[in-house]
């Protein structure tokens, strides 16, 4: 018969065999186990130096060809837009680096600037949409005509680009009888501001005065800048939406138009995607999410210059882009009114 004590010790063995199993196993597995963790990390570590290294040889790399493309930006452009009139449009959410920065590229290229139009928060605020919508149904001149399709932001661009730009070469430079009244309208209603410019050449080659505080000289094309990013929330699409209808509204009243910005206005929300995503406007306007890079605000020029002569194109590095450049130079029209009979022409 069995007793307790033989119970006794054979629960004891019983913890004793574990207690060595576990020794034993614990002793032979140690140094392979070990072993394997450091060779993991060593590798990890090596790994990480290297992309580290990497991504500074990029950084030094993309910094060198920033230095490079600035210093020769103005012989890039030189004579690009010669003789062409410029609006600089800039969205809400632009930043005010990348719009200088762009307003001189286009001033290095021989262009004229006619001012700048500043849109306001008020104007892209879909709780707005009604008003902007009143407003313009309000200013717009006889000679604008609305399609029954149009939206609230159809119609504010296509009132806004009688007044600030023209696809008549020889009202360039002239000042547009209504535009007063109506970017007064806008301006006092929260929707944008307005800063002239300096004397504006005529059409025909002849000093202007400098347009009226609060006024612009009517230009032949525009660039738009758009916001540096994508706007977030419910109302995002309807944002993005209106920014891309005043770059067409721009478009359709000029002899061209350009949109302008970062990589990220690519994305969701952005007003690139906006746009690029519209059959109708992507057919129209050219855009450029490059403009926070010296080499990409070269592109707004050739891609402007495109547009003069006809053409259009998506370009840069983000979603949407078909290259970065226009493929080659295209001539551009001129600006000047045709000679007339008794001009020897």
């Amino acid at each position: 018969m069995i007793d307790f004590r033989y119970h006794l010790v054979s629960i004891v063995a019983i913890f004793l065999a574990l207690s060595v199993g576990i020794v034993l196993g614990t002793t032979l597995l140690e140094e392979p186990a070990i072993k394997t963790a450091e060779t993991l990390a060593d590798q990890l570590s090596k790994g990480n130096t290297e992309l580290r290294d990497q991504l500074d040889v990029l950084r030094k790399r993309e910094a060198g060809n920033d230095a490079f493309a600035a210093a020769r930006t103005p012989e890039l452009v030189r004579g690009g837009l010669a003789g062409q009139s410029v609006v600089i449009v800039e969205a809400p959410g632009a930043t005010a680096a990348v719009r200088d920065a762009v307003q001189q590229t286009i001033s290095d290229a021989g262009a004229t600037v006619t001012g700048r139009v500043t849109l306001t928060e008020k104007y892209v605020d879909a709780e707005q949409s009604g008003f902007v919508d009143r407003l313009a149904l309000a200013v717009k001149p006889a000679s604008v005509v609305f399609p029954a399709e149009d939206t609230p932001y159809d119609k504010a661009a296509a009132v806004l680009a009688s007044a600030i730009v023209t696809a008549d070469p020889t009202q360039t430079g002239k000042e547009n009888p209504e535009a007063g009244g109506i970017l007064d309208a806008f301006e006092r209603a929260g929707l944008l501001s307005v800063t002239g410019t300096a004397a504006t050449p005529a059409a025909d080659g002849r000093e202007a005065s400098a347009a009226p505080e609060g006024r612009l000289f009517l230009a032949g094309a525009a660039v738009l800048i758009a916001p540096a990013e994508p706007y977030a929330g419910e109302s995002a699409a309807a944002q993005a939406d209106a920014i891309a209808a005043t770059a067409l509204g721009l478009d359709e009243g000029s002899r061209g138009s350009v949109l302008t910005g970062t990589a990220a206005a690519t994305t969701a929300g952005g007003a690139l995607a906006a746009l690029r995503e519209n059959a109708v406007a992507a057919e129209k306007v050219s855009s450029v999410d490059t403009a926070d890079m010296p080499a990409g605000r070269v592109v707004v020029v050739y891609a402007l210059r495109e547009q003069l002569a006809g053409g259009v194109g998506q370009y840069g590095i983000g979603t949407g882009a078909s290259a970065f450049e226009p493929t080659a130079p295209t001539p551009v029209p001129s600006a000047s009114p045709p000679p007339t009979a008794d001009s020897g022409g």
